[in-house]
């Protein structure tokens, strides 16, 4: 998740982009830049916080009346100043910004290197530039249409040319971008707060459609050419809501990014049946050889480990840990050479996992990050790296890195399955089918959000809430009482569904509310017994179940459906309803839903 900035007009560009990209640093603060055209194209980027271009820019001044600019979350190549956008063809006469990713970019860049082309980055997007260059024939449209032809993925790309100096072209497939409309002046954004104070008057760039701006306006059409009529999107937004895409707190909008962020953690990591996870090394040697795998996390990270775990061990029959990374760096753990850690962290720079993380690789483990931020700690230190691709996430409890974490974990576990020769064709063939299937399921599930909010307004006033489940539902069942706890300061457990009458039955009385995660089909009627023992000393249930469950809608006072899948991939789309209900029992109580008091983002100290 990059920021994205484009300006056409009579005005300096370079005020004008630097002004946008400082609105838009919460989507990606590792490097930044700009290309201007005026004599010619010129091009300021430098790694780190958006001061850092600025002084450069102070230093090294840039005029024109045109520009791009990009503000930088890595997903190929580390932050560094020759990884920052804008890249340009080697001739310097085309430049390019892009968020997303490119997912058959490799396949591309071994094809120009064959043809005798250079490289200066890491990066996923110079390929485009070359590949814009290979296609002009005096019409930079043309060759955009023809570029992004060659490329697979979800991005948003804009593109200069030397030879068109008061034009920018750009095409969107899923990542977002708008086009603010002003008088003898036009922008381009990856979102609205970027510009809203210059104009209020938008027009909104869908999927699969190709725009050209100049100082006159705006024309859309798709990428196959066929004329869009686009009606003018009047912003009456605050600055600060605009921010936060119109939704009342970044939790919320992060709740709702989460489709999206499903596609791009997947992107490119699917081709057939087969795994391609591009900054792990291991080979299928060491797969095969695996003696015990260890994951080790804090929080929100920890609860995916739960799920991974349960995973790993289903599809890979191997003895599998999961560790507190407090507790592991303390425990003396039987970590051995052969193992493999799996550390998980979404800023890469929680103390306490890098310290579990070094410990096991000092005892021979191979170590593996399940991390959000290319450059983190935990990536230089790892052996193997698995990037999320979340984008930042600014609300202290974290909803849309959980996901990208499971998701990290279910590719894991099919290409380590493949390599060890223990996993069932079928299962991975229905797994690797229902992944694909998630961003819609994801997307589903939101759609239900009033269930949630009257769900939500039941129990706003409970004192002690309790989650109960069986396998993954319980992994569930802990995020989701997590959640709760974190923002709406209300009493939560989570708990084995079959632990209940070992001595919190004794605390379920009339109108307690028990949240129940039921998915998993092999351990269901154990599970409704549960509910059934609850229901009986009066507590509220409020269920998560398939919107094919008949059954559970007989004993539950509130269901809350998500579409039917694959046992293995429920805990993708049952947190998500859970994540709803924290939400807005937090937000009927009145409480900071993004900055919930005595937490902060990221733990970077024992």
């Amino acid at each position: 998740m990059c920021g994205i900035m484009g300006y056409v007009g009579p005005q300096q560009a370079a005020p004008i982009l630097l002004d946008g990209l400082t609105r838009l640093e919460y989507r990606g603060y590792d490097s930044a830049g700009i290309a201007v055209a005026g004599g010619g194209i010129e091009i300021r980027k430098a790694e780190g916080k958006i001061e850092r271009l600025a002084a450069l820019i102070d230093s090294e001044p840039i005029a024109g009346n045109a520009g791009i600019g990009h503000t930088r979350w890595a997903t190929h190549g580390p932050p560094s100043d020759r990884n920052a956008h804008p890249h340009a063809d080697p001739t310097g006469d085309f430049v390019v910004v892009h968020n997303g990713i490119i997912e058959n970019f490799y396949a591309l860049r071994e094809e120009l290197q064959a043809s005798g082309a250079s490289f200066a980055s890491d990066t996923d997007t110079e390929v485009l530039a070359h590949l814009v260059a290979s296609e002009y024939d005096g019409d930079l449209v043309a060759a955009v249409r023809k570029a992004v032809a060659r490329a697979r993925g979800a991005y948003a790309l804009v593109v200069m040319a030397k030879a068109e100096p008061g034009t920018i072209v750009a095409v969107r497939k899923i990542s977002p971008l708008v086009v603010g409309l002003g008088d003898g002046e036009n922008y381009l954004a990856s979102d609205i707060p970027a510009v809203l104070h210059r104009t209020r008057d938008f027009l909104i760039v869908e999927d699969d459609e190709l725009v050209v701006i100049d100082a006159d306006g705006a024309s859309i059409e798709t990428i196959s050419g066929d004329p869009v009529q686009r009606e003018v999107f009047h912003v009456s937004w605050d600055a600060e809501q605009a921010e936060k895409a119109g939704f009342e707190h970044f939790m919320l909008k992060e709740i709702h990014e989460q489709p999206s962020v499903v596609s791009e953690t997947i992107a490119g990591r699917l081709e057939d049946d087969r795994v391609v996870l591009e900054d792990a090394a291991f080979d299928d040697d060491f797969a095969r050889g695996i003696g015990t795998l260890w994951i080790t996390a804090c929080g929100t990270a920890y609860h995916a480990g739960l799920v991974g775990a349960e995973v790993f061990r289903r599809t890979l029959r191997i003895p599998t840990r999961v560790e507190y990374a407090h507790e592991m760096r303390y425990g003396d753990p039987l970590v051995a050479p052969g193992d493999l850690a799996v550390a998980i962290s979404q800023s890469g720079e929680t103390a306490d996992t890098l310290a579990a993380a070094r410990l096991a690789g000092e005892l021979g483990a191979r170590v593996l990050a399940l991390t959000n931020v290319v450059g983190s700690t935990l990536s230089r230190d790892a052996d193997d790296i698995v990037y999320t691709r979340a984008g930042p996430e600014i609300s202290v409890a974290s909803t849309k890195a959980y996901l990208a974490m499971l998701i990290g974990q279910y590719l894991l576990a099919l290409r380590l399955g493949r390599a060890r020769g223990v996993l069932d064709e079928e299962v991975a063939r229905r797994v690797t089918a229902g992944l694909r299937r998630l961003p819609e399921m994801v997307e589903e599930v939101l759609r239900s959000e009033k269930d949630v909010m009257a769900a939500a307004e039941s129990m706003v006033d409970a004192d002690d809430v309790y989650f109960i489940g069986r396998g993954l539902d319980y992994a569930v069942a802990m995020e989701g009482s997590l959640k709760l706890k974190e923002i709406s300061y209300l009493h939560s457990e989570a708990m084995p569904a079959g632990e209940l009458k070992h001595g919190t039955l004794a605390l379920v009385t009339e109108g307690v509310p028990v949240i129940v995660v039921i998915t998993q089909r092999d351990v269901y009627d154990k599970t409704l017994s549960a509910v059934q023992e609850v229901k009986a000393r009066g507590a509220r249930v409020i269920a998560v179940a398939y919107d094919t469950d008949a059954e559970i809608g007989k004993f539950a006072d509130v269901v809350l459906r998500i579409p039917e899948g694959e046992d293995l991939l429920a805990p993708v789309t049952a947190v998500v309803p859970l994540q709803l209900l924290a939400y807005h029992v937090a937000r009927l109580r009145g409480h900071d839903i993004d900055q919930p008091r005595n937490l902060a983002k990221s733990v970077t100290v024992e």
